[in-house]
């Protein structure tokens, strides 16, 4: 392929020439979005909650750990002595009570018009056609079937082809419609009470001995406890929690 089998245009054939700019691109209409969003939302959370305990918890925990770790001829000793009295009583009434009435009444409804197709269409005659002549089988009163097909069997005239590409370009690059209609109704009412009596204890007795690293070591750890413990509960714990509520939404 040279020079010479494709010889260079003239400046006749070069004026000749004629070319049609393309559109921006932001001009250039690839994508048409619509969001039509209809929110109705009625959300209502009474909560009642009552909560009563006794309880009564002992915990004496009693620990020795001797230990010996690298070390030659070492002794380690842990000696834990624990003496634990308990007395534990409660004489009492825990009561808890919570009373909620709640009377909610959310409405967030719209009016969104009379329903498709409910509007009067008319009564149709003898013949079966409707106020405005067409046919039960959609036949227009010109004649014209329901595909488009004319009387004489021909289509109608659905206009020009578009022979120009700015034209076929027109719009926008993204055209986004967005219809948004939310109501919505939120309650929450909530209502708690708790009522607790508790005794708890708990003495604790530990001993560590170790030797680390050492030769010739003795390690001797000694825990004594004496605990004598007396708990008395002797009344009441109430708890009353009374709610009303009237929301209206």
């Amino acid at each position: 392929m040279n020079e010479k089998e494709f010889p260079p245009l003239s400046q006749d054939e070069l004026a000749a020439e004629t070319v049609t700019a393309l559109p921006d691109k932001e001009v250039a209409s690839i994508l048409d979005l619509n969001a039509d969003l209809n929110l109705d939302l009625d959300v209502a959370a009474p909560i009642d909650l009552a909560v009563a305990a006794n309880a009564n918890v002992a915990a004496p925990i009693d620990a020795a750990v001797g230990a010996n770790i690298l070390s030659d001829g070492s002794t380690a000793q842990a000696l834990s002595d624990q003496g634990v009295m308990i007395d534990q009583g409660i004489n009492a009434e825990a009561t808890a009570t919570a009373a909620q009435d709640s009377g909610i009444d959310q409405d967030s409804t719209t009016d969104a018009g009379a329903a498709p197709g409910t509007e009067d269409a008319g009564t149709a005659d003898a013949a079966g056609a409707l106020p405005d002549g067409t046919l039960p089988d959609g036949t227009l009163p010109d004649g014209t079937l329901p595909d488009g097909t004319l009387p004489d069997g021909t289509l109608p005239d659905v206009g020009g082809t578009v022979d120009d590409v700015t034209s076929a370009l027109d719009g926008g690059l993204l055209n986004v419609d967005v219809n948004l209609d939310a109501a919505a109704g939120i309650a929450a009412p909530i209502n708690g009470a708790v009522a607790a009596n508790a005794n708890v204890a708990a003495p604790i007795d530990a001993a560590v001995a170790a030797n680390i690293g050492s030769v010739g070591s003795e390690a001797t750890a000694i825990a004594q406890q004496d605990a004598i413990i007396s708990q008395q509960i002797d009344g009441a714990a109430t708890a009353t929690a009374d709610q009303q509520s009237d929301l209206q939404q």
